[in-house]
């Protein structure tokens, strides 16, 4: 069975939230950490969506060229209609970093459809796009604002967003010409957004869609299905496009987490309000504060740093290691070494004490330590939060196979959410 839907996540912790976006609309999918060779496929069996999980978010032009261009032709020769780029919700994004003009200009090399799909919002985050302005709901109080003036995405340490109308910010990236269908057309009947589409379609590279609710998100999804069918769409957005592309079923088996086996790890990434909420919510875990400059620095420091939560772990204890300082922020320029260097923490603590579940707070965090860990894939286990998925690791290690892991985002979940990992408890 040729699977109809192929994504690529430019982090992981969006790739998960598709592929929990999938498997909530009743549809098998699988999340691969690299392009799966023929035994790899055998191993997961027939699909209605594959995932490759990547970290283009956080890559300079060459080397998404480099990324990318593989991921194009894994899913040209196997036949999907829609090649979903999966991009961060606010779209964040800069010339030199995680370009989304980059990403779409090396990927719709791979498909026919002469024109790209922009889904400019995704309404079940909180994400609201309005004649092409892109806002954002932020904190408990369900405040939304404008992209160029939200209290996070506008100061954002690597991609602060500057424009919120989405055409001028692709523009920025090197994507000129992008139209516009609006909110008001998808309102009405589906053959006057066919038309729309038509004549837009034969004289723009790229088509961007308002998404303000569910309605809008159903009426895009009829139009993808459509052009889908005559060539194979790159399609460019957050896992709105999924929600958009596969009508509502019969959701797959939500199963909860079972109670926490043993005790569990966290690693926070993140510098977010929103995760640092979370992580001052939080009794159940031992808390080791990870400097960023000194396990950098000094080979003494982080050992000490590993051997603590070893030892907290052999105790039954569940630990959370966290490079986000008590006040104020941690430098930006450690930001890519930083990452790297907590893969490999990670990666030897559970070398010294395996464990069985796993939570990573931050996208570029999230991306290293999993891919540092030897897993080959993810399956959908359960969705702990709004934007949160837990998900079922593979591997061919035997103590790292089966693993529940946890990856957010640093805007995603609510308050206990580190809590709710450990006693099955979700949003409701």
């Amino acid at each position: 069975m040729t699977p109809s839907y192929g994504w690529y996540g430019d982090d992981f912790t969006g790739a998960t939230d598709t592929l929990a976006t999938v498997a909530r609309r009743g549809r098998r999918a699988f999340l691969f950490l690299r392009v799966p060779d023929p035994q790899r496929l055998a191993q997961v069996g027939d699909l209605d969506a594959i995932g490759i999980a990547g970290a283009a978010r956080a890559m300079e032009p060459d080397e998404m060229q480099a990324e990318l261009a593989p991921v194009g032709a894994f899913f040209r020769n196997l036949g999907v209609r829609i090649l979903h780029y999966k991009c961060c919700s606010t779209f964040d994004s800069a010339p030199a970093r995680g370009n989304i003009a980059v990403a779409a200009a090396i990927l719709h090399e791979y498909v026919a459809h002469k024109t790209v799909a922009i889904v400019g919002g995704q309404p079940s985050l909180g994400r609201y796009c309005a004649f092409s302005n892109l806002f954002a709901s932020f904190g408990t109080d369900g405040g939304v604002f404008r992209l160029d003036r939200h209290p996070t995405m506008s100061r954002h340490p690597a991609t602060p967003m500057t424009e919120a109308d989405l055409r001028q910010h692709l523009a920025a990236l090197g994507m000129p010409g992008v139209e516009a269908i609006h909110w008001p057309l998808l309102i009405g009947d589906t053959e006057s957004l066919a038309a729309e589409w038509k004549r837009l379609s034969g004289v723009a590279p790229a088509v961007l869609l308002d998404a303000c609710d569910t309605q809008h998100v159903d009426t895009i999804g009829h139009l993808l299905r459509t052009e889908s069918q005559r060539h194979p769409l790159l399609a460019v957005g957050s896992s709105s496009v999924a929600q958009a592309f596969f009508e509502e079923g019969q959701p797959l088996a939500n199963s909860l987490p079972t109670p926490a086996d043993g005790p569990v790890l966290a690693f926070v990434g993140s510098l977010s309000p929103t995760t640092r909420m979370q992580v001052a919510a939080t009794r159940s875990y031992t808390r080791l504060n990870v400097d960023p400059a000194s396990i950098l620095s000094s080979s003494g420091a982080r050992e000490r740093i590993i051997e603590s939560a070893a030892a907290a772990l052999a105790r039954g204890e569940h630990v959370m290691l966290s490079t986000a300082p008590e006040t104020g922020d941690a430098p930006h320029s450690l930001a890519g070494d930083l990452a790297t260097a907590s893969a490999s923490l990670v990666e030897e603590v559970l070398k010294r004490r395996p464990i069985r579940r796993l939570a990573i707070a931050g996208g570029d965090t999230s991306s290293r330590i999993v891919g540092h860990l030897g897993y080959w894939g993810l399956g959908y286990h359960s969705r702990i939060s709004n934007g949160v998925t837990v998900s079922l690791a593979r591997s061919d290690d035997s103590s790292r196979d089966g693993m529940l892991v946890m990856l957010k985002g640093g805007q995603m979940g609510h308050e206990q959410l580190f809590e709710s990992f450990l006693d099955n408890k979700t949003a409701s």
